[in-house]
């Protein structure tokens, strides 16, 4: 069924339950999992997109962007997935983030966390609802 999951980590006290979910299906699809979490800069919002960052010690944010690498393995580490692809993702907002990468990687269903706002807040959008409304697969949005 699925092959490649993608689960998009904001850090959030939740974000360990909807991991728990991803890894779950995962196991039972015999999937690759991967762990994405995106550091939002305007700066590059003249090239759009996303970009795949790797250690640049020249970056201006590089304390910024280890302290996400570093906690995105910690992430990791806590749901026990050492074989789970770890992507710190740099984009203008997070959600192209998160869809830049799950075209560029070919996913099957991206796990999002959900606090199913209703109301002015559901109007004004949320992650979860931009990448369900724009993704090219699935996507499971677990209520917080």
């Amino acid at each position: 069924m699925y092959q490649q999951i993608l689960f998009a980590a904001d850090f959030s006290e939740e974000a360990l339950r909807v991991g728990e979910r991803a890894r779950e299906i995962a196991r039972k699809c015999g999937a690759q999992l991967s762990l994405i979490h995106v550091v939002e800069d305007v700066t590059i919002s003249l090239g759009g997109g996303y970009e795949l960052l790797p250690v640049l010690p020249d970056l201006p944010d590089e304390a910024l962007l280890q302290e996400a690498r570093n906690t995105l393995g910690e992430l990791a580490r806590r749901l026990d997935v050492a074989d789970a692809s770890l992507w710190v993702v740099n984009a203008i907002s997070t959600k192209e983030g998160i869809l830049g990468a799950a075209k560029d990687h070919h996913i099957d269903l991206i796990v999002v966390g959900s606090h199913g706002r209703h109301g002015l807040a559901l109007l004004l959008g949320s992650t979860a609802n931009a990448v369900l409304h724009s993704a090219p697969c699935d996507v499971l949005a677990v209520r917080l």
